[in-house]
């Protein structure tokens, strides 16, 4: 079936998109330039993806805006604003000074959606550490063997978790040093201190140390096409792209109200539900809870949420309520849907124009990537079904396949892209973006084997069209390696 291209699309009234002229924009950006958009440490050492995310807003003066809108299990909401957050998060750096963990040293979490899982992973950038997120529906072998790899220093859970997940093979992690219990347990639990009594016990200021932006800041896993992790690498600078792309793909502007429903236990929450949208100063909601159509509904309304990024898999369940559903709700505040992580089906992007009153913007990108690559923007049209195109600073091509079905790279390294229209080949990325990973965790030859001829192999299969819009195949090797956006839960 043919799909109609959706013309530029806003419920006014709305800002002027970032990105409205895409040619322009393509002529003028330099990653060079994106990076003053944001402030670096003071007195030039370094930059810090918290100082960013957190502390910069409170040294100009926006200490008392909402940062975090947590919307608990029970309905209730609580909130912090960018100076409590900032308050807390150097709580978190200080006991983890306590605790002598220090620069490069792997902070796992193992935590469900809410403020202190934020404090974590600020205070623990912060502090120069490594933040090393998990998934809670994660079984135990996924988790235990996460830590492991990761050599994991300290881990931050709840008593629930700790039991079911890690007591019984605590033994088997060796580098394991401090577990620390949030909420009520820990006295009960040998080997674990309760997060709650050493924050009550840290002070709250804390001064960043200098931090280059090559430092090691994040660590997420991804299992790839076997059944060994991978322990992909991300750097302080990553938040560059993070910042940008968030501008230009999810049209973020001052004022926004921001839902991801990611785990920031995988790359998007990470990304997108944390990093990005602080660093724009906005107001983050946070659910607790699980997903259910009308819970998320009542949240969008009540919480008046203005930009709303989601995973095809919950976007299609939606479809699957009633139409009537969303007609309940006050959902005037809405300006743009995003989805990423799997392929959007055009019907997806079609519903939400008819249903909700705005079309289904699609994204690409991977956990190596760190960062939105390709998306449908705010200010052009929309293509059902496809991926989008390259956001600015980003170049990509398409490469002609050899008989594995993976980029024909010549005994001499060389490999060669398809410039006709309608191409269609494995996706690659040329590398120099700020968030592209650096290394998969103990493992060179598994990160020199994605590279090929100046490219980053991504191993999906695409087609662009003739108009340099992008669509997705398949994986070369029949499996999906990106990190869903949010399953169910999220």
């Amino acid at each position: 079936m043919s799909w109609e291209a959706i013309v530029k699309h806003t419920a006014p009234p709305c800002p002027a998109p970032n990105l409205d002229d895409y040619a322009r924009e393509q002529r003028w950006f330099t990653w060079s330039n994106a990076r003053h958009q944001l402030s670096g440490l003071p007195g030039g050492c370094g930059m810090n993806i918290a100082y960013e995310a957190v502390d910069r807003h409170v040294a100009h003066g926006h200490g008392d805006r909402v940062a975090l809108r947590c919307v608990r299990r029970d309905d209730a909401v609580a909130t912090a604003t960018y100076a409590e957050l900032a308050g807390a998060t150097a709580q978190f750096a200080n006991v983890l000074r306590s605790l002598d963990v220090g620069r490069g040293e792997r902070v796992f979490t193992l935590l469900g959606r809410g403020i202190e899982l934020f404090t974590v992973v600020l205070g623990t950038l912060k502090n120069t550490s490594v933040l090393c997120p998990l998934v809670p529906t994660s079984g135990p072998s996924s988790v235990i063997q996460r830590l492991r790899i990761g050599d994991a220093h300290v881990l931050v859970t709840t008593a629930e978790l700790y039991r079911r997940k890690v007591a019984d093979w605590r033994g088997e992690l060796s580098d394991l040093k401090h577990v620390l219990i949030v909420g009520p347990g820990a006295e009960d639990l040998p080997g674990t201190r309760s997060f709650g009594a050493l924050m009550a016990a840290a002070p709250a200021e804390f001064t960043i140390p200098p931090t280059d932006p090559e430092d090691m800041a994040l660590l997420h896993f991804t299992s790839g096409t076997t059944a060994v992790p991978k322990g992909v690498v991300h750097v302080h600078e990553a938040v560059v792209a993070h910042y940008v792309t968030a501008a230009y793909a999810l049209d973020l502007h001052p004022g926004d109200v921001f839902w991801c429903t990611a785990d920031p236990g995988r790359a998007t929450g990470m990304s997108y539900g944390i990093i990005a949208p602080l660093t724009h100063g906005l107001t983050v909601v946070v659910d607790e809870g699980d997903y259910d159509a009308r819970r998320w509904y009542r949240i969008l309304a009540e919480q008046r949420v203005t930009v709303w990024y989601t995973a095809p898999t919950a976007l299609r369940m939606l479809m699957r309520a009633t139409r009537e559903l969303p007609r309940q709700y006050d959902l005037s505040a809405l300006r743009l849907i995003a989805s990423g992580g799997e392929p959007l089906n055009p019907e997806v992007v079609v519903w939400g124009r008819d249903v909700l009153g705005l079309p289904v913007r699609d994204s690409w990108w991977q956990t190596e990537a760190g960062a939105i690559m390709i998306a449908n923007f705010a200010g052009c049209e929309i293509r059902p079904g496809s991926m989008g195109r390259p956001l600015p600073g980003v170049t990509a091509a398409v490469l002609e396949r050899g008989v594995d079905g993976r980029a024909l790279v010549t005994p001499e390294g060389r490999a060669r892209a398809v410039e006709v229209q309608e191409a269609e080949g494995e996706l690659a990325l040329r590398p120099g973006w700020p968030s592209m990973f650096r290394g998969y965790l103990h493992d060179k030859a598994r990160y020199d084997e994605v590279f090929a001829d100046g490219w980053y192999l991504t191993g999906d299969v695409v087609r662009r069209d003739g108009d340099g819009w992008y669509w997705f195949v398949g994986r070369a090797d029949g499996v999906i390696k990106t990190p869903v956006v949010g399953d169910t839960s999220t």
